[in-house]
């Protein structure tokens, strides 16, 4: 006689039983949408999650988390070298910032982070460039853009968008990589989808003017699919991983 009980994985393998789930999810969209599933990385979103809970992505092989807030952030890169343990590993994994950006902030970003998702400024370009430490690899950017037109939410208009691009290409210590979004939230697929075509075409544009980009940041747990539809090389995925935020911890 078999037993009905459900068998969940156990509590600690959450993490990396979820990271298997969305990786296999990004490349079933591959798949559907002709892409080769080697060319979109996962960003495992980790704000208000604890550092263990990073070590326990990391040690299901995740390498790139993406914070929000600076000084959580700034907590968890202190605090995870000692869970692992290896100089040569610790330098593997890659921290992005992808939350708003304020000018007393940017000398952190500058000095603890590989990449930044979240430009919308010239004057927060400018002092990254300058604060960027000369014995660190050049700063890998994206510039925000606002495709939905809410004003609630960060990010140049389309229109502002090739000024700042061809401004932040000649700061030196930044390299220029790409494009990220966060739409309007919606369920309609269709919706989704004409929000990261935009993004796409603003890309291929700017290429077009000689700008060289490769980095469509665009995708989250809920909208994925989509972005993946339409060129995204980098989803940024929390909840699908981490489990639901708690943001009153």
């Amino acid at each position: 006689m078999h037993s009905s009980v459900a068998h969940f994985p156990p509590i600690m393998s959450l993490i990396s039983h979820n990271l298997q789930a969305v990786n296999e999810s990004i490349a079933h969209a591959a798949q559907r949408y002709d892409r080769n599933p080697t060319e979109i990385a996962l960003l495992a979103v980790s704000k208000t999650f604890p550092v263990d809970a990073i070590y326990e992505a990391w040690q299901a092989g995740q390498v790139r988390f993406g914070e929000n807030y600076v000084q959580e952030a700034l907590n968890k890169i202190a605090a995870l070298p000692a869970l692992i343990a290896d100089s040569e590993k610790i330098k593997q994994v890659e921290w992005h910032f992808i939350g708003p950006i304020q000018s007393n902030k940017t000398r952190p970003i500058a000095e603890n982070f590989a990449w930044v998702h979240s430009v919308e400024r010239d004057k927060i370009a400018l002092r990254l460039s300058e604060q960027r430490p000369a014995h660190l690899p050049d700063l890998q950017i994206c510039l925000q853009v606002n495709v939905s037109g809410e004003a609630s939410k960060s990010g140049v208009t389309s229109a502002q968008l090739p000024a700042l691009a061809h401004y932040v290409s000649t700061l030196p210590r930044l390299r220029l990589r790409g494009l990220m979004a966060v739409p309007e939230a919606s369920d309609d697929v269709a919706q989704q989808r004409a929000a990261f075509k935009q993004l796409a075409q603003l890309k291929q544009d700017l290429c077009e003017q000689g700008i060289k980009l490769d980095t469509l940041s665009m995708g989250m747990s809920g909208d994925m699919d989509a972005a993946i539809a339409e060129g995204s090389t980098l989803v940024r995925i929390g909840s699908a991983i981490f489990g639901k935020r708690n943001y009153a911890v």
